[in-house]
C-alpha cells in the first residue's frame, strides 16, 4: 500500500486503527464503510473504551483492548490517533514490516472529494483555537461556507465526509497531527509563533518545530509567519512550496511590503493590495478585536492573512473580527471588585501562553501554578516582574514559580497556598484581593497544567470565575 497522495482504494485492505477515542472511532467507521478489514488497537480497557468497542463491534469491526504495542499480523496500514508517540513499538513494528502509518487529518485528506474545499490551516504553540475561529468568522462574514475544524473539536473526517458542502475550511493543526500527514497540502498556512512544548512526546525543540513546519509544505497562496519569531520564518525559508506561493509576514508594528500589521491602531495590509511598496488596505480597527490584548491582535492579524489570501474582501475582515467572541478561559473578564478587574486565563497552560496574557495588563496580581511539565519559569518571571504587584502561587510545582520569583523579582509579594482541596481556589482569589489596589488586574494565567488539582483548564477557570463571583456578592 503506498504512502503518496492520492485517491485510494480501500476495498479489502487490512487497516490497523491505533486508539478509540473522538478520532479512532470515525477512521475505524470511516475505513470499514469503504470496505477495508478493519482492527482497532487501544491501550485502555476501561468502561468508555468497552462503550466504543461494542459499538464497533456490532458493525463487524474488530477491537483489540488493553493491547495498543503488536501489531495485528497482515496490517497494510496503521491509522493511529494524533497524541500516540511516535516510539511505540507498534509504530516500531510498522517501521520494520514497511508499514506507512497516517494520522486522522492524513486520512481525511485522502479521504476528501475531487471538488472538496480547499483548507487554511493554522498552527502554533499558543492561539490556534482563537485564530481558527477568527478565521471562520471572517470567511462567514465573506459568505462564505464554511467551519472550524480539526484539534479544535470538529473532526476532519467529519467535515470531509459530511452531507454538508463547503466552500473553504478553516483548520487547527496540532504538532501531533502534522506529524502523521505527511500529504497535507494546504491552499495557505500559518505558524503563529513556536516555544518548547510537548517536548516529552517529540523528543526535542527541533523535532517539534520540524512537525510545526509541515503545514507549510506545498502551500499554494501564502505561507504567513510571525515577524516577531524569527523561528516561525525560517520555517517558511525551508518549506516546499508550489511556484508562485508567498511568504507573508503578521506584525504588531508598522507593516513593511507583504506584511499585515498596525498602524495607528488600524489593522492594516500591505500583501494583498496593488504595488504594496506603496500602498496599504486598511482592514480593521484594533477596537473590533474582543478583547484587544497584544496576542489577541496577532491572532486577528494570522487570521485576516489567510483570509486575505483566499480572496476576502477588507469589509469581511471587519465584519468577522467584530462579530466574533472567544472561548470562554482565555482572558475573558470575570467582573470588576472595589476597581479591581478580574481575569480568567486559565486556558494559558505554558509559559509562552502566561507571558502573553501578563504582557497585556499592569498592574498584576498574578495567580499561578499547577503541573510544570518540565517547564521552567526564569524567563517569564524575568520579563514579567514590573507589571507584578504580587503573586498567588497553587498547585503541585508552585515551588518552581516561588523560587524564579525570589530570584528575579524578590521584592514582589507571594502568597503560596499548600492546598488542593475544593476550597483552595476561593482562598487564592481571596488573597489576591488582600494584595491588590484599585486600577489592578487579577489575573489568573497559571502557565502550567491543571490536572494536579482540576479537571481540566475549564473547570480551573470555572472555579475561579465561581470564587470572584462569591467574592463579589
Amino acid at each position: 500500500m503506498t504512502s503518496t497522495s492520492g485517491p485510494f482504494d480501500f476495498q479489502g485492505k487490512h487497516v490497523t486503527v491505533a486508539g478509540l477515542g473522538v478520532s479512532g472511532v470515525p477512521a475505524a467507521k470511516a475505513l470499514h464503510a469503504r470496505g477495508a478489514v478493519v482492527t482497532v488497537v487501544n491501550d485502555g480497557d476501561d468502561a468508555r473504551a468497552r462503550e466504543q468497542a461494542a459499538e464497533l463491534e456490532a458493525l463487524g469491526i474488530t477491537v483489540r483492548l488493553g493491547d495498543g504495542s503488536s501489531l495485528p499480523e497482515g496490517t497494510e496500514l496503521v491509522v493511529t490517533a494524533p497524541g500516540w508517540q511516535p516510539g511505540k513499538p507498534l509504530f516500531r513494528a510498522a517501521e520494520q514490516a514497511g508499514v506507512p502509518v497516517w494520522g486522522d487529518v492524513e486520512l481525511a485528506w485522502r479521504l476528501r472529494g475531487p471538488d472538496a474545499a480547499p483548507w487554511l490551516a493554522v498552527t502554533g504553540t499558543n492561539g490556534k483555537t482563537t485564530t481558527v475561529q477568527m478565521l471562520a468568522s471572517i470567511l462567514k462574514a465573506a459568505g462564505l461556507r464554511t467551519a472550524a475544524v480539526g484539534n479544535i473539536g470538529v473532526s476532519l473526517l467529519d467535515a470531509v465526509l459530511g452531507e454538508e458542502e463547503y466552500d473553504v475550511l478553516a483548520v487547527e493543526l496540532s504538532s501531533y497531527q502534522l506529524h502523521w500527514a505527511p500529504s497535507l497540502r494546504a491552499h495557505s498556512a500559518a505558524v503563529l509563533n513556536l516555544a518548547p512544548d510537548h517536548l516529552d512526546w517529540h523528543g526535542s525543540m527541533e523535532a517539534y518545530a520540524r512537525d510545526k513546519g509541515r503545514i507549510y509544505e506545498g502551500n499554494k497562496v501564502a505561507c504567513v509567519y510571525n515577524v516577531a519569531d524569527r523561528a516561525t520564518e525560517d520555517l517558511v525559508r525551508e518549506a516546499d512550496v508550489e511556484e508562485g506561493c508567498r511568504a507573508i509576514g503578521f506584525t504588531l508594528g508598522a507593516p513593511g511590503p507583504s506584511q499585515l500589521g498596525v498602524v495607528d491602531g488600524i489593522l492594516v495590509d500591505r500583501a494583498f493590495v496593488e504595488n504594496r511598496q506603496k500602498n496599504a488596505q486598511e482592514l480593521a480597527e484594533v477596537s473590533d478585536i474582543h478583547p484587544p490584548a497584544p496576542h489577541n491582535i496577532a491572532n486577528a492579524l494570522a487570521a485576516a492573512a489567510l483570509a486575505r489570501a483566499f480572496g476576502v474582501p477588507a469589509t469581511a475582515v471587519r465584519d468577522g473580527l467584530r462579530a466574533f467572541r472567544p472561548d470562554a478561559h482565555r482572558i475573558a473578564h470575570v467582573a470588576d471588585i472595589d476597581g479591581v478587574a478580574y481575569v480568567d486565563d486559565s486556558k494559558a497552560t505554558n509559559t509562552h501562553a502566561a507571558e502573553a496574557s501578563l504582557a497585556a495588563y499592569e498592574p498584576i496580581v498574578w495567580i499561578a501554578g499547577g503541573l510544570a511539565k518540565g517547564a521552567t519559569f526564569d524567563e517569564l518571571v524575568a520579563k514579567s516582574a514590573k507589571r507584578l504587584r504580587g503573586a498567588v502561587l497553587i498547585g503541585a510545582d508552585r515551588a518552581l514559580i516561588r523560587d524564579a520569583l525570589a530570584r528575579h523579582a524578590p521584592e514582589v509579594p507571594v502568597v503560596d497556598l499548600d492546598r488542593t482541596d475544593t476550597g483552595a481556589m476561593l482562598q487564592a482569589v481571596t488573597e489576591a484581593k488582600r494584595l491588590a489596589r484599585p486600577g489592578d488586574t487579577v489575573l489568573l494565567a497559571p502557565a502550567c497544567a491543571s490536572m494536579d488539582m482540576f479537571t481540566n483548564y475549564n473547570q480551573r477557570g470555572d472555579a475561579f470565575a465561581a470564587a470572584v463571583r462569591e467574592l463579589g456578592a
